[in-house]
């Protein structure tokens, strides 16, 4: 691994309790030569994830485990400009903390940068190596509209547009997060359909998303709603 650069880890959270020292645990375990901190950016989570992170905080150091919370459940996509103001890394990771996106993969997207230069480095599971396990059909056949009618319309050149398992140039990431304006699962799309446009290299690794092991998901209706909003906003607009 380059000797120089330094990984920033975004984990938003909500309720997390049960699943941000598993993550964290696989983090370090399969980052082991790699320079990084992990920024967890907590929405006042009533379930005691902050406390589990303080502990957390004793085991690894305050300098690799960074909480950064905030008062109430404010979206996606402003999490990650939270924690975007306290990365000191010149990468920026953003991954999910219910275990859906296992760290096993960040070797895969640090080598993929590092072999090809890119911009940004987006897990896909829809390639060959990719794939989901957890979901019904129903689930399968939602995500995988979602981002056919994305691609017919949009043509980002990226095979999985509402994936949020991402490694990005810092710079690159404060570039594009400077120009969206949407929110909650939206943000995924716009962030990769403006680095599309704006002309920077996109790499892609095919991994397996599994569904949430501990927890209940907060994909609902209202994001369906929200979803085929940001599409007609960006069809729009990009």
């Amino acid at each position: 691994m380059e000797k120089n650069n330094r990984y920033s880890i975004i984990v938003p959270t909500y309720n997390e309790r049960l699943n941000i020292a598993l993550i964290v645990y696989l983090i370090f375990k399969h980052l082991q030569d790699v320079e990084f901190e992990i920024i967890v950016v907590d929405d006042g989570s009533p379930d005691g994830t902050q406390e589990v992170v303080k502990q957390l905080q004793k085991v690894y150091g305050e300098d690799r485990i960074l909480l950064r919370p905030r008062a109430k459940k404010l979206g996606l996509g402003t999490a990650y400009i939270h924690g975007l103001k306290h990365a000191s890394g010149n990468f920026v990771v953003i991954m999910d903390a219910d275990l859906s996106h296992h760290p096993k993969y960040l070797p895969s997207f640090i080598k993929k940068q590092l072999e090809t230069g890119a911009s940004i480095v987006t897990g896909t599971r829809y390639v060959k190596g990719g794939g989901v396990h957890g979901w019904n059909l129903m689930r399968k056949l939602t995500s995988r509209g979602a981002n056919v009618l994305a691609q017919t319309l949009l043509w980002p050149g990226v095979s999985d547009l509402t994936g949020s398992f991402r490694l990005y140039k810092k710079s690159v990431l404060e570039d594009i997060i400077s120009s969206v304006v949407s929110k909650g699962y939206v943000f995924q799309m716009e962030m990769i359909v403006r680095a599309s446009r704006k002309g920077y290299q996109i790499e892609e690794v095919p991994i397996t998303f599994v569904d949430r092991v501990f927890g209940s998901s907060k994909l609902g209706g209202s994001e369906i709603v929200e979803y085929l909003k940001g599409l007609a906003y960006l069809l729009v607009t990009t």
